[in-house]
């Protein structure tokens, strides 16, 4: 879309033109939309919390349950997409969507339990280097991981955990507060471990900077990608972090509590001398039913599996992914600039609300009410009005307009809806 920010306008006329021109318009039809008791379906800017379902899923679903009914175990192999080998089916499209290649990502586990098994890996802390530096200000989850980890190998969080704080006077961190951090404590960190898109703000860091930085002060480094798996155009291979972890019920669309998806870099590919915990579907695939009592682990990603996955969820997922694939993050990411950059310049019209998010960012505008009281009421008030977002007490709107199915005219429309309700 040749559009520039300079070019953007208000009114109602100028959204519905972005939507005729955008080459992305017809996978909104790939999706089911929420829908209000008049039937109309809900404006949608919450996939930043929960992705919408994609119209395939069901019958991808469906025929798994045909095969478990018509085949039970003898599906392993005779489905028409055998389970044994199932999650495999995902791995090109997901080693396109984060930049990697096929034998550094794998589809497994939750995301927390991943981040826990990355840790055993790549958390070796020692009496002289055992920090673990991480955003102020992480998803709850990340930093009861780390303290937690800390604590496993006897360590004291309050020392042992550096978390990077703004500045005074500033409410978002600076790519610079992250490198100067690393080199004054990087003598003593054992683990670098950020999200590359900050939850509440919506901010996008630079995994290639950090994970220079990192390494050249011998630190392992780390990345939780569950707000930029699916929005942001990610290189992980090229950017060369030790391991990224991610959910994929937001952008990705796999559903509740979806299966999530572990980055090891090809460097880390074939050593087995790395600690890990080990499970059975980590076995060399060739002799795993040869049921030896010797662990040894597959080459790659695949190697940190423990169990075999539920094959309903990789259906759901398969579903998405290849919606991915056909519209490639290339155009993804543009549409998403756009999008948020179209949001920012209407939001930016209205005095009482600030854009607490800054231009490098996913698809997410985290937007803060100057009068805490605006927001009371707001949720239910946007949901009368059929529009869906995210809120976080006591006065910000996470708003996240994902490039596969929204509209400009969604964003249109919220903006009218807020701006209305900030005069008040």
């Amino acid at each position: 879309m040749a559009i520039e920010p300079t070019q953007f306008v208000t009114g109602q006329n100028f959204a519905l033109t972005l939507d005729k021109q955008d080459p992305l318009a017809h996978f909104r039809d790939e999706f089911i939309f929420p829908k209000k008791q008049n039937n109309e379906p809900y404006i949608y800017l919450c996939g930043n919390s929960l992705g919408l379902q994609p119209k395939k899923v069901k019958s991808y679903i469906e025929q798994e349950l045909s095969d478990w009914s018509k085949y039970g175990v003898l599906g392993h192999l005779r489905a028409k997409n055998p389970w044994y080998s199932y999650h495999e089916l995902l791995t090109k499209n997901l080693s396109h969507i984060v930049g990697a290649k096929g034998h550094e990502v794998v589809v497994m586990n939750t995301l927390s339990v991943n981040l826990h098994l990355m840790m055993v890996s790549f958390y070796q802390p020692t009496a002289t280097r055992n920090k673990i530096i991480i955003e102020g200000g992480a998803f709850p989850s990340d930093q009861y991981a780390v303290q937690s980890q800390i604590k496993f190998h006897g360590f004291d969080p309050k020392s042992s955990l550096i978390e990077v704080k703004p500045k005074d006077g500033e409410s978002t961190l600076t790519e610079n507060d992250f490198l100067e951090t690393i080199e004054k404590h990087g003598n003593e960190t054992a683990l670098v471990l950020i999200g590359n898109v900050n939850y509440l703000t919506g901010q996008a860091f630079s995994i290639k900077s950090l994970t220079e930085k990192a390494h050249s002060k011998g630190c392992k480094i780390g990345f939780d990608l569950a707000h930029g798996a699916g929005n942001l155009q990610l290189r992980l291979h090229d950017d060369g972090p030790d391991f990224a972890v991610w959910c994929s019920y937001k952008y990705l669309n796999g559903g509740p509590g979806s299966l999530g998806g572990v980055f090891v870099h090809e460097r880390h590919s074939k050593d087995f001398t790395l600690p890990r915990f080990a499970g059975w579907w980590g076995h060399n695939k060739v002799t795993r039913f040869e049921m030896s009592d010797q662990f040894e682990p597959m080459i790659g990603a695949e190697g940190w599996q423990l169990s075999n996955p539920p094959i309903f969820q990789l259906a759901a997922l398969k579903a998405s992914l290849e919606i991915f694939e056909e519209a490639s993050m290339n155009e993804i990411t543009a549409k998403s600039n756009l999008m948020t950059g179209y949001l920012e310049f209407l939001v930016s019209r209205c005095p009482d609300i600030e854009i607490i998010t800054p231009k490098n960012r996913g698809a997410q505008l985290s937007l803060r009410f100057k009068n805490q009281t605006n927001t009371a009421g707001m949720e239910k008030k946007l949901e009368e009005l059929g529009i869906i977002v995210d809120f976080r007490n006591p006065n910000i709107i996470r708003a996240a307009p994902a490039p596969l199915y929204c509209k400009f005219l969604d964003i249109y429309r919220f903006w009218e809806a807020i701006d209305e309700h900030a005069k008040k």
